[in-house]
């Protein structure tokens, strides 16, 4: 969802300093942005200092924030028409996000979150392969029809755990080198290449 069809990148950039200050962990200048972009997610914890224990406690707190604040973070451009393409295409589409699944649907808007046939969120920071297991099950999609799309390190990894493809957008949180070292199966430039390549 965050960074691959909701721009919040903008917001995460605003709000992540005071989240650092209240949780005790390094703090991030606008010179230290472009390096953890290039960094995957164990790096990022890494270098801000955050104890594992603590993630949960991020977590739901970044969640209940961002509740309070979606109508600060837009959709990407064409995402509206990516998705209705994808369904008139036949394609069964599913949302696994470390986000609530009240806050996805509310990002998505009604008409967007009614064309999402199955949600598995609220993922733990490495949780999302058991997020993607648990939709491949419910869909009885086999594992070689599917494709994570996504724009973070831990998107790829939990692909590769899966056993399904992954495609990687040029648009969100981790720098596009960072996505490559990942060897993604796709890399998507555009949010308009989406639809067109998987039809």
């Amino acid at each position: 969802m965050d960074g691959t069809l909701a721009d919040s990148f903008p917001w995460f950039l605003r709000v992540m300093n005071a989240v650092a200050a209240r949780y005790g962990l390094r703090q991030a200048g606008p010179q230290d942005v472009e390096m953890l972009r290039g960094c995957d997610s164990r790096r990022i914890v890494e270098w801000l200092g955050a104890p594992w224990w603590k993630l949960p406690m991020i977590a739901r707190h970044m969640r209940a924030l961002k509740a309070q604040h979606l109508h600060e973070i837009a959709l990407f451009p064409g995402v509206d028409r990516l998705l209705a393409s994808l369904t008139e295409k036949g394609l069964v589409l599913a949302v696994a996000s470390s986000d609530a699944e009240d806050n996805v649907r509310r990002a998505l808007g009604a008409a967007n979150a009614g064309l999402i046939r199955y949600y598995a969120c609220s993922a733990s920071l490495f949780g999302k392969a058991g997020k993607i297991k648990s939709i491949l099950k419910r869909s009885g999609i086999p594992a070689a029809q599917a494709i994570a799309i996504g724009d973070e390190t831990r998107d790829a990894e939990a692909a590769r755990q899966v056993g399904i493809a992954f495609g990687a957008v040029a648009w969100g949180y981790a720098s596009l080198e960072a996505l490559r070292a990942h060897d993604p199966d796709l890399v998507f430039m555009s949010i308009d290449e989406i639809a067109a390549r998987l039809a």
